[in-house]
């Protein structure tokens, strides 16, 4: 089998205007695959308060410094536009169009352009020209009041479900069928309006059916996927770690409860009026071993019981360093590029882009030697930094 380590999306050109949050996650993610991605950094940085040298997101990029306040930046950029397939930008709206890099300047410059937009709220909407981040996207979408325990408010799961799950993948998702479109025959580009409200919505597809069948409660902590089930949740060990249980189907469950050592002890699962003598029983039972001598204990089996890991101690779990899923690359150690790919693997090629770094390189390689004009003196913020922030976590 022939293959090539530069990943599916090859020959494929995208510019990101540089934001933080999802944006560049989503550019990230085309980079992995292969994609050629150049940054448009600006003079005085994004505002995220992270060395450049450590900004995981920025791999397999290269950057160059624009001012876009002034004409000549904005001429530099839509040069670059003419020679890109993809264009991904996090501003709030309206902004692009005021700094003269909207859809219509690119599209009549490139009519095949996959013109990106990454914003929290979307294009139209009456918040869509406020602020928001990911906590309050996720919040109005009903997806932040499934999680977490009944008593208490709910559960943050850090900026990953909206930001990332709900707005940098349907980004991705987006781009790549605007890119298929804009390639067949009779084609053309097209805006890709990915707003984290509408992908997050969008997440929740199946607990909507669910709740429609009478299937699922409209609220925390009482159905099987959100904790309400003694046999899906995690348990504190003897040390203060926690154990992730999982056992849903009846033959899982059975061999939790028999590596559990519960036996005839643990009440029956089917009466859920005895779920919560059930969740006692387990809490007490895991709470007489640490949570090494669990792992030890359910390793391989098929209880669906696995140890709660933190971010540093991920790498070294035996399946995830068997498979790879972490690599160290310039001195970081991160996540591998996913999904994998059997002829066209992606790679980590480059470490984190550093804002200008790759001017000349990228000048040269597509062609745009306006890029070596040394940008105006003085050169401060764009337009548009606290609408980078729109979709941001």
């Amino acid at each position: 089998m022939t293959e090539s380590a530069n990943g599916p999306l090859s020959g494929v050109r995208v510019v990101e205007l540089a934001g933080i949050g999802p944006g560049p996650f989503a550019a990230m993610l085309l980079a992995d695959l292969g994609a050629d991605v150049v940054r448009v950094d600006r003079p005085g940085g994004p505002g995220l308060s992270i060395d450049p040298a450590c900004d995981i997101t920025n791999r397999n990029k290269r950057s160059v410094l624009v001012d876009l306040k002034s004409p000549d930046g904005v001429a530099q950029v839509l040069e670059l536009v003419e020679r890109a397939d993809v264009l991904v930008e996090g501003y709030r709206p309206g902004v692009a169009e005021r700094l003269g890099v909207g859809p219509e300047e690119c599209l009549a410059r490139n009519p095949r352009l996959v013109y990106g937009r990454m914003t929290g709220w979307g294009q139209q909407g009456p918040l869509a020209d406020t602020a928001g981040h990911d906590i309050g996207y996720i919040a109005v979408t009903g997806a932040l009041g499934m999680i977490g325990s009944p008593d208490g408010p709910p559960a943050i799961p850090a900026n990953l479900l909206g930001d990332y799950a709900g707005g940098s993948l349907y980004l991705v998702i987006g781009v790549l069928a605007a890119l298929q479109h804009a390639r067949t025959e009779g084609g053309a580009g097209q805006v890709v309006d990915a707003a984290i409200v509408d992908g997050t919505a969008h997440l929740t597809a199946m607990i909507h059916g669910m709740l429609a069948a009478g299937g699922w409660q409209d609220r925390r902590s009482a159905n099987l996927f959100d904790g309400g089930a003694p046999f899906y949740g995690a348990y504190e060990t003897a040390d203060g770690g926690y154990m992730a249980v999982g056992a849903l189907e009846q033959r899982f469950y059975g061999e939790f409860i028999r590596l559990l050592g519960l036996g005839q002890e643990a009440p029956s699962r089917d009466d859920l009026a005895a779920w919560g003598e059930l969740r006692t029983t387990i809490a007490a039972r895991f709470k007489t071993r640490t949570r090494e001598e669990w792992t030890a204990v359910f390793e391989e089996s098929d209880a669906c019981v696995a140890p709660v890991l933190s971010l540093r101690e991920a790498p070294q779990h035996p399946h995830l360093a068997a498979r790879g899923t972490f690599v160290e690359h310039s001195g970081l150690t991160q996540p591998a590029p996913a999904p994998r790919f059997s002829r066209t693997p992606g790679a980590v090629r480059r470490p984190p882009a550093q804002p200008g770094a790759d001017t000349a390189e990228i000048a040269r390689d597509w062609q745009v030697p306006g890029l070596l004009a040394p940008p105006p003196a003085g050169s401060g913020e764009a337009p548009g930094r606290t609408a980078q922030k729109d979709a941001a976590g």
